[in-house]
């Protein structure tokens, strides 16, 4: 387990070769604060791409371990590249100013009440600005930091999109406060929180009500998950707390797996193709994360069509391949496929006729749709 998070560290080093740092002169706080922004790889060389933003506080030491993840899970498919900024609040003290609460109503007081601000008024705007950030939004936080995030919930309008909980050491009526705003979400939300089993009582028991109270508020568009790690304390728990949160947001990202097709796909009586459609139209529209429909998605999709014998629903499949490969052949190819499977060799071949004038793609080439156009004339004239 150390290897994986040494490995992590390292690519953490060379995948975000554009981490940078800033000083940010904030009125709020009446001083400057520095950040460590972290852009992926590949930023610069797609000057039109807009990235999901991953704010972390306590960023000097959850920065290198988050962005080990996001580049190893990247690296893979698994994770989408984002913009990862970490708030540098490196001195004990600082950390708790930041933090400070009304021990009555609970709720950011003084500093902490600055900290709020400087945050959703002035961190946030400055990002945006400066850099290509899509509107999705995640915070996270640690210990004292992991309770402040929450009081981005209470608002009427929550500024985040995903929070990432990691043994938070809750302030009063969080508990209760946190459930109830959930009971009221009308857009897909993300929450994780985790504990350690060695936690001290003072944190462990209200995380655990905590727990209880959101699972009673029961709101399917709120994506919730918690875990407590066996043999970890306070501190150690946050390493593997943090991979599972990350793949638990971007779950619909990743390419499609035994898993989801065993769990979620093969179950299904129809409406295979409408689930491939649904899969890319949530990490556009949910996630900000856009990027046309993997070939090898369409493949399994396509296959398991196939294998229903559901040959009409070639036609939906020829849709999406339009509209994320126009000037493949993908579509007409698809239709060509449907047309064959029904029984319409003539027609079939025409599809697969105007395929061969277009772009190939994946396993689709010249040669094939030749062969299939050979394919559909010679059972043409045996049909007549």
């Amino acid at each position: 387990m150390k290897k994986v998070y040494l490995l992590l560290t390292l690519i953490s080093v060379t995948a975000f070769a554009q981490k940078r740092f800033d000083n940010i002169k904030s009125v709020k706080l009446g001083e400057e604060r520095r950040i460590t922004i972290g852009l992926p790889e590949s930023y610069e060389a797609n000057p039109e791409k807009k990235y999901p933003v991953l704010y972390l506080l306590d960023g000097d030491y959850l920065f290198d371990p988050f962005s080990g993840a996001v580049s190893y899970g990247s690296y893979w498919g698994d994770l989408p590249e984002m913009i990862i900024i970490g708030i540098h609040q490196n001195k004990d003290q600082e950390r708790y100013d930041d933090s400070t609460i009304d021990e009555i109503n609970g709720l950011p007081f003084e500093k902490g009440a600055d900290f709020f601000e400087f945050i959703g008024a002035e961190l946030i705007p400055h990002i945006e600005k400066k850099y290509r950030t899509s509107p999705f939004r995640i915070i996270a936080g640690h210990d004292i930091t992991a309770s402040f995030i929450n009081f981005f919930l209470y608002k009427e309008k929550p500024l985040f999109n995903g929070y990432i909980c990691l043994s938070p050491e809750l302030a009063p009526k969080m508990e209760v406060r946190v459930p109830e705003k959930f009971a009221k979400v009308t857009e897909p939300f993300f929450y994780y929180l985790s504990v350690a089993d060695g936690d001290i009582k003072k944190i462990k028991e209200p995380i655990e009500k905590l727990n209880s109270n959101i699972k009673l508020a029961n709101n399917p568009l709120v994506n919730y998950k918690f875990d407590v790690f066996k043999n970890t304390t306070h501190y150690t728990e946050v390493l593997p707390s943090i991979p599972n949160a990350l793949y638990q947001i971007f779950e619909v990202y990743r390419p499609i797996n035994s898993a989801e097709f065993n769990d979620k796909i093969a179950i299904l009586e129809s409406g295979y193709a409408d689930y491939l459609e649904n899969k890319y139209n949530t990490m556009s529209k949910v996630l900000g994360v856009q990027i046309p429909v993997r070939m090898t998605d369409f493949k399994v999709i396509e296959n398991l069509i196939l294998k229903k014998n559901a040959y009409d629903e070639l036609g939906k499949m020829a849709e999406i391949g339009n509209v994320h490969y126009p000037k493949s052949m993908l579509g007409e190819y698809e239709l060509g496929l449907m047309l064959e499977k029904m029984g319409d060799p003539k027609r079939a071949s025409k599809k697969y006729q105007n395929a061969s004038q277009m772009e190939p793609i994946g396993d689709l080439n010249k040669d094939l749709m030749y062969d299939k156009i050979d394919e559909m004339n010679t059972l043409a004239k045996k049909t007549k």
